[in-house]
């Protein structure tokens, strides 16, 4: 029996990212995976409103990705938008242009359904499948925290908190001062305190702290894998399982701060058109490691595009 192939395209506040897999009794075999920044997020969070220039970078990156996709002789195509779309004044100018560009309907999803595709993608990889978890899927505009053990969550929430959104709002000057960082790791734990604890702590003290691992997913986890392992392109077999150390992930941090963006972009492993958001991304990873006393974070590649793709008819 021929496994049905599908496609994912995933909208995202900082990247558009394409999945072709072909789909059989509840996995993925990936087949084929692109991504493009286009920073559609970019000069948005002041006003709300998605600006002319990235909607049409972002239209023609999807209308691209839908031509690929066709070409691998897919039986269906969804094309899929969080944070900035869902938070935008105008969305309708966004899906209008992606129509106009290939013909794709784009469903903007609720911050609920991308934390329920995050969870069912992370645990079609079997090491994470029996295991209580906790998944971290930073975005470029929101974060989604998921907890569960087996098949199911106990707790799912996505949160205003992303690398581009962070980005925008402190502004570090470059290089980076001592100051700024300083003002970065104080916002994070405050944001951490006051509006994901008071949620997420008191499920995660429900018996099960000691024996939940922390499972990063998304493109700054990706990166923070790549960089641990001077990794040139993403493979995914060498990246999913990457494990961390707390202090890794500080001294990591430490260090992209201590460094000017051009200097930055020559670290391997590092997307050079990644070497500003990095600095927030990894921040946040940090942040959390430390609030939530967690010594390890293990990575995967799996999440909202595998878990929509299952879901995808």
């Amino acid at each position: 029996m021929t496994s049905p192939r599908r496609a994912v395209i995933d909208i995202g506040t900082n990247s558009i990212k394409l999945l072709v897999g072909d789909v059989h009794a509840g996995l993925v075999r990936p087949v084929d995976e692109r991504s493009e920044q286009t920073r559609l997020g970019a000069g948005f969070y002041e006003t709300h409103v998605l600006q002319p220039v990235t909607i049409s970078r972002t239209a023609s990156a999807v209308a691209r990705f839908v031509a690929m996709a066709r070409d691998l002789d897919t039986t269906a195509i969804r094309v899929i938008a969080t944070s900035a779309a869902r938070d935008a004044k105008n969305p309708h100018d966004l899906t209008d242009a992606v129509r106009k560009a290939c013909g794709q309907r784009v469903e903007i999803i609720s911050g609920d359904q991308e934390a329920e595709w995050v969870y069912r993608g992370v645990t079609t990889d079997s090491q994470f499948h029996d295991q209580p978890l906790l998944i971290l899927d930073v975005g470029g505009g929101s974060t989604e925290f998921v907890l569960g053990d087996h098949d199911h969550h106990t707790f799912r929430q996505s949160f205003h908190l992303g690398s581009v959104r962070l980005l925008e709002k402190l502004r570090p000057h470059d290089p980076p001062s001592i100051q700024d960082l300083a003002d970065c790791r104080q916002w994070l734990q405050r944001f951490l305190k006051h509006q994901v604890s008071p949620n997420l702590g008191s499920a995660l003290d429900a018996g099960t702290r000691g024996r939940v691992l922390l499972v990063g997913t998304g493109g700054t986890a990706t990166i923070l894998a790549r960089m641990e392992k001077k990794l040139s392109h993403f493979t995914r077999e060498h990246i999913d399982g990457t494990c961390l150390s707390r202090q890794a992930v500080l001294d990591r941090m430490v260090h992209l701060w201590s460094l000017p963006v051009s200097e930055r972009r020559k670290i391997p492993g590092l997307p050079p058109n990644r070497a500003d958001v990095i600095l927030m991304g990894a921040s946040i990873f940090e942040a959390v490691l430390q609030h939530f006393q967690f010594e390890l974070l293990h990575v995967s590649t799996r999440g909202l595009r595998f878990g929509a793709l299952l879901d995808t008819p």
